[in-house]
This record gives structure tokens, C-alpha cells and sequence, in this order.
């Protein structure tokens, strides 16, 4: 049997034979239950747009106010950046860094990824000069992008401060609210199989 025309399962390594799934319709693992492939009509432009609209949310939630505090007639504005710079000196500095690379940088350089393989694609285009390897980079950083995390960390921390001071939440915090939106958007609307399907179909054609 020719290895090309096997998938194995993402979870539990079940091989498959390799067929087409129609538009709109699910291939599950026969063994777990898993998703194989799940194609949609336009998904590839669909994941393009929304990657372009978490880059700009990605600017807005780490330039805008995140918040403000208010306590016994003081209050104090910050930004994401400004968190990151004022821990930039001295112990704090790793995890400043940290902070910034997982939550900013890497779910940035994840999108842009997602941009430069699928965007030609969505064209009509040949894939871009590396673009299974981009990919593949993309899909390996996608657990440590964590934005997402980074929002339902925050709004845990919110009840335990509201106690001690008015907390006032900037345009920051909605953008974030509204990445953890897009990012989940993102993942459900991009089909991987597909995906890989035709970065090897259009690299070889």
C-alpha cells in the first residue's frame, strides 16, 4: 500500500485511507472520534481576513489603556507595553519578557504565518516561497500563543482587585476580549488537512 494515500489520526495515530471529504461535511476517526478533515467553502479566505483582523486587535490591546485604578482619590492608567517596561529592570525582567513574547510577539508572528501561507492560496496563487515550513511553524507555536489565556488570567485577577480599588476597563481590554473571539473563530474555521492538502497539490503542480 502505497504510505501517500494513508492519514494518520492527530490523537491516537489510527491510520486512514486518504479520501476526499466533501464541502461541508466531517471525517472522523474511526478509532477516537477525532477530526480528520473538515473543508468549507471559502475557509481559506475566511482564516486570512480574521488573522489580519487579530493582528490589529493584537496593536490596539497592547498600545491602548488596559486599565485603570482608582483608590483613595489616586488613580494610575497602564498599557500593556507600559506593564511590560515598567518590570524591565531587575528580577521582574524574565518574566516581563515573558509576558510580552506569549501574550504580543508570538500569537503576532503566528497570525502573520497563517497570512503568508494562506493568503496566495485563497488567491488562486502558488503557494508562497516556503510556505510548508511556515506553516508548520505555525501550527507548532499555536499552544504557547496565548493571548487567550492571558484575558481569562486578567478577568480572575479583576475580581480579587475590585475589592481594593475602581477598576475602569480601556479599549485595551475589549480588544483583547474581542482577539479571544477572532482567535477561537480562527482555529474552527481552518480544516489542517485541507490545508496541507493543497499546499502539496499546488507546490507540485
Amino acid at each position: 500500500m502505497n504510505t501517500d494515500d494513508l492519514i494518520a489520526c492527530p490523537v491516537c495515530d489510527v491510520l486512514h485511507r486518504d479520501r476526499d471529504v466533501p464541502k461541508h461535511r466531517i471525517a472522523r476517526c474511526a478509532c477516537c472520534g477525532s477530526v480528520l478533515a473538515a473543508p468549507k467553502s471559502g475557509a481559506m479566505t475566511r482564516v486570512t481576513m480574521l488573522s489580519v483582523t487579530a493582528l490589529i486587535l493584537l496593536v490596539a490591546a497592547a498600545g491602548f489603556p488596559f486599565l485603570e485604578l482608582s483608590a483613595q482619590g489616586l488613580s494610575h492608567r497602564a498599557s500593556v507595553l507600559d506593564a511590560v517596561l515598567a518590570f524591565s529592570q531587575g528580577p521582574m525582567a524574565i518574566l516581563s519578557f515573558a509576558t510580552a513574547f506569549l501574550i504580543v510577539l508570538l500569537p503576532a508572528a503566528r497570525f502573520c504565518a497563517l497570512i503568508y501561507t494562506l493568503a496566495p492560496m485563497a488567491l488562486g496563487w502558488r503557494p508562497a516561497k516556503n510556505a510548508v515550513e511556515v506553516y508548520r511553524w505555525a501550527e507548532w507555536i499555536r499552544p504557547w500563543a496565548m493571548a487567550e489565556i492571558f484575558i481569562i488570567g486578567v478577568a480572575v485577577a479583576l475580581v480579587k482587585v475590585s475589592g481594593l480599588a475602581r477598576v475602569d476597563l480601556g479599549p485595551a481590554f475589549w480588544s483583547f476580549a474581542a482577539l479571544l473571539v477572532v482567535t477561537v473563530m480562527t482555529d474552527s474555521a481552518i480544516c489542517r488537512m485541507t490545508v496541507w492538502k493543497t499546499l502539496k497539490t499546488r507546490s507540485d503542480s
